[in-house]
């Protein structure tokens, strides 16, 4: 009998989900214990300079900010702004050049940007352990940047820390945000019920910081040496004299020894 086959529907979002609802299984539990992030909700009135403190409070204790907008030119204003007001701040968005975009990733790993500023910041394929605040600003604007499936996921941005949390900025509570909410609570109750009975303390993700394409480019390549590109010949010859001498071609076996006994001579 031949192995299970698990067909993946072509579809996606909310109809291919009810087709395949009995099917589904979750996976929540997370081997490192880490918790999703608890959430706040902050009215929008005076939002920025509460986020400068929250920001202040995040970076003092050696973790990243995410900060989600809605729009290209408000993800700019504001980190223009926040540069201003000391903070180390970069925005990013779909006109900044895809080799630019793992720099600025990294550069946000390695502390030399504190706050990352963007609009879909989850089409980036973002998996960054250092950043322990995500601030989501319009959080009560229905859409598809502010829907349950794409909140739910930004506000995961902040469970690969420790103390990762997530503040809304909205003045109400949308059907998106209540979903979202309830679902993220959810998750952090099954996996609290999970570390204590099995005695789990959260432990941080250690990931280690790969170079970027625009620098493994830059990194001079030393030209092999004519010796060594006489060492490689030598080899393939050997590979194949002895091929020729399997396949009973004895004849082209000699062939390649003398070729061989030859280019050694010169080698020395």
């Amino acid at each position: 009998m031949g192995l299970p086959r698990v067909f993946a529907p072509p579809r996606r979002g909310k109809n291919a989900r009810n087709d395949t609802q009995k099917y589904i299984i979750q996976q929540l539990i997370r081997p490192t214990g880490l918790l999703d992030p608890q959430i706040e909700i902050r009215s929008t009135k005076n939002q920025i300079p509460h986020l400068i403190k929250q920001i202040k409070a995040t970076v003092k204790s050696d973790a990243r900010v995410l900060v989600t907008t809605l729009t290209k030119r408000l993800a700019e204003d504001l980190a223009e702004y926040l540069h201003d007001e000391g903070i180390k701040a970069q925005y990013l968005h779909s006109e900044i050049k895809t080799l630019e975009r793992p720099e600025i990733l990294k550069d946000l790993r390695l502390g030399k940007i504190d706050v990352l500023v963007g609009i879909n910041l989850l089409r980036e394929g973002l998996d960054l352990p250092e950043v322990g605040l995500v601030a989501i600003l319009d959080a009560d604007k229905e859409g598809f940047l502010r829907n349950q499936t794409t909140l739910i996921q930004t506000m995961g941005r902040a469970s690969r820390h420790p103390q990762g949390r997530v503040i809304m900025y909205a003045d109400k509570m949308t059907q998106s945000m209540r979903h979202a909410i309830d679902e993220t609570d959810r998750r952090r109750k099954i996996q609290e019920k999970h570390n204590k009975e099995h005695g789990i303390t959260p432990k941080p993700i250690k990931k280690p910081i790969r170079p970027s394409i625009v620098e493994v480019t830059k990194v001079k390549i030393s030209p092999k040496t004519e010796r060594e590109y006489l060492d490689e010949y030598l080899k393939e010859l050997g590979f194949k004299m002895s091929l020729a001498n399997r396949n009973l071609q004895f004849d082209e076996a000699m062939r390649l020894q003398d070729e061989m006994n030859k280019l050694k001579k010169v080698k020395k």
